[in-house]
C-alpha cells in the first residue's frame, strides 16, 4: 500500500527519504531516520513502527543494514505482512517483503540507495522512484521529490494516493522532515508546495540560525 525511496548523498552526507501511499500519514508510520544510524521504511499491510526505530537501534549499535534487517524481522511472528528497508551509514541497504502483502511488491536496490513498494501496480514504479535520484542532478530534496511523481506516474499505489512525506537528514542543515497526512487529489503536490515554503523565505532564513551536527551551538549570523 506504499512506495518509499531512502538514499544516501555521497557528495553531501546527506540522508533522504520519500514515500507516497494510497492511506493516510504516511510520514508518521513509514520514515524513519538519524544521523547516527541511517534511515528506514517500515511499511506493508500491517506495519510495524517498532520495526523502524529497532532497525535504527541496531545500525547506531554497529550492524550493518543487512544484519540490522534480519535481527529486527527474524522474531516476529507478522512479519509475513510486513516490509522493511534500511539504509547504513555507508549507504549499505537491505530490505524484507513479507508474502502476504499484497501484489505487486518488492524492492529494488541502487548505488547507494534502495526503492521498495508493495500493493504496487508493478515493478516500473521503482524503477520510475529511483530514476530521477540515480541519474537526476540537483539537490537531493528536489531528486526525492521529481522520484515521487515519477513512481506516481509510473502507476504507483494501485488505490491512488492520499499521503506522501520527505525526510532529509544533513548534518550542516537542520532535519527536513515535511508530511502531507491526507490530500484527496495531489498529496506529492502538496508536498511539493510545502518544500518550496519551508526553503524560501523568513522561515528559511529562521532555519539558518537553528543548531546542526556539524555545528551544535550555531546561531544567526547579524
Amino acid at each position: 500500500m506504499t512506495f518509499s525511496i531512502l538514499v544516501r548523498d555521497e557528495e553531501t552526507g546527506a540522508l533522504g527519504g520519500a514515500a507516497a501511499t494510497g492511506s493516510l500519514c504516511v510520514g508518521g508510520w513509514v520514515l524513519r531516520g538519524h544521523l547516527k544510524a541511517g534511515l528506514s521504511a517500515s511499511q506493508g499491510a500491517a506495519p510495524s513502527t517498532f520495526w523502524g526505530e529497532d532497525v535504527l537501534d541496531a545500525m547506531r549499535a554497529g550492524r550493518n543494514a543487512a544484519e540490522a534487517v534480519e535481527a529486527v524481522t527474524d522474531p516476529d511472528t507478522g512479519r509475513a505482512d510486513r516490509q522493511l528497508a534500511a539504509l547504513d551509514l555507508s549507504g549499505g541497504v537491505a530490505s524484507h517483503t513479507g508474502e502476504g502483502n499484497t501484489d505487486w511488491k518488492g524492492a529494488k536496490v541502487f548505488d547507494g540507495g534502495i526503492a521498495t513498494g508493495n500493493l504496487l501496480t508493478g515493478p516500473e514504479v521503482l524503477e520510475a522512484l529511483a530514476g530521477p535520484v540515480v541519474i537526476g542532478d540537483g539537490p537531493l530534496t528536489l531528486r526525492l521529490l521529481t522520484a515521487l511523481r515519477a513512481a506516481e506516474a509510473a502507476g504507483g499505489d494501485s488505490r491512488g494516493l492520499l499521503s506522501a512525506a520527505l525526510l532529509v537528514l544533513h548534518p550542516d542543515r537542520p532535519p527536513l522532515t515535511l508530511r502531507v497526512d491526507y490530500h484527496e487529489t495531489d498529496p506529492v503536490g502538496a508536498l511539493e508546495a510545502l518544500h518550496h515554503q519551508a526553503t524560501t523565505g523568513e522561515y528559511a532564513v529562521w532555519n539558518r540560525q537553528v543548531p546542526v551536527a556539524s555545528d551544535p551551538f550555531r546561531m544567526l549570523d547579524k
